[in-house]
């Protein structure tokens, strides 16, 4: 009898493009190399945009939180995502995977570490309290760890015995969607962590 190949949710924001499902194809196409079976999110989902109601969109969290229970691992892409950050739906996804105490791996499309994506967003350099903390407009703490994204979303990947830095690759902006090379790098990865 031949083991199942194990099932990897695909997190990302690139669920919002009009191109999504043709993403999805490619990353699983990527994950079938490896030995793996890639789960997008809008897998089951009808095509189209969903009626604009709370209903609907509950409905779809329902749906990606049962995919993400009968899946083995994560694969997450946190190229920011209309912030500094990456997409606040996959970091929730990650925990909620973390949380089952199955495998994350992440990736980004972009090697600028979170503080200088940080000091763009607010027009320039950021300033720093006396003690050279850096802050934003606000006078709140930016962290500057040299992290991918804020702490706890590379503490997702990078916390649990086998865990893993988040994969950083610079992209040009217009592919940050695209480009698989992160990608391909993180289900290499996570193949071989599941053997």
């Amino acid at each position: 009898m031949t083991r199942p190949q194990p099932r990897i949710y695909l997190a990302g924001p690139e669920v919002f493009r009009v191109d999504a499902r043709a993403i999805g194809e490619r990353k699983r196409a990527l994950c079938a190399e490896s030995g793996l079976e890639g789960v997008f999110p809008l897998d089951g989902v009808p095509p189209g945009e969903p009626p604009p109601t709370p209903d609907s969109g509950l409905a779809i969290a329902r749906h990606c939180f049962a995919a993400l229970d009968r899946c083995d691992a994560m694969i997450a892409n946190i190229t920011p995502f209309r912030s500094p950050s990456g997409d606040v739906g996959t970091a929730v996804e990650m925990g909620y995977m973390r949380g089952l105490g199955r495998p994350v791996v992440a990736y980004s499309n972009t090697a600028l570490p979170y503080v200088e994506r940080v000091a763009i967003a607010i027009g320039g350099g950021l300033p720093k309290r006396e003690d050279g903390t850096p802050v934003d407009l606000e006078d709140m703490a930016v962290e500057s760890f040299g992290l991918a994204d804020n702490l706890m979303v590379d503490g997702c990947a990078a916390s649990e015995p086998r865990g893993a830095p988040v994969i950083t690759r610079q992209t040009p902006f217009a592919a940050r969607w695209t480009d698989l090379t992160a990608f391909t790098e993180a289900v290499r990865l996570l193949a071989a962590r599941l053997g």
